[in-house]
């Protein structure tokens, strides 16, 4: 036996279709989150046009929320770069005061 949680099942609604979603107990209310996001962005792209088909919404969507993700990704790599500079030049500081 497992010391695993089991996923359980999560109903969420994205752009008027229900889907059931199995999830961790503790990643329910981010799973939440993650469908209302979508579902606010599929919204927004279809506007007024309710003949607009569902596979091409999702894929901008899709597309929009991936390209943020990139996005923040890139910006977090950079932190990081910069966060990793600035330790090492107080570390070469303390060297020179012979504080290591």
């Amino acid at each position: 036996m497992s010391d695993k949680p089991a996923a359980e099942p999560v109903n969420v609604r994205i752009l008027d279709r229900d889907y059931t979603v199995g999830v961790l107990p503790d990643e329910r209310e981010s799973l939440q989150a993650a469908a209302r996001l979508l579902d606010d962005r599929m919204r927004e792209l279809r506007g007024g046009n309710r003949m607009a088909a569902f596979e091409r919404i999702a894929v901008l969507a899709a597309l929009n929320l991936a390209h943020e993700l990139q996005l923040l990704r890139e910006r977090n790599q950079a932190r990081e770069t910069r966060i990793q500079h600035a330790l090492e030049g107080l570390e070469q500081r303390l060297n020179k005061l012979g504080l290591d």
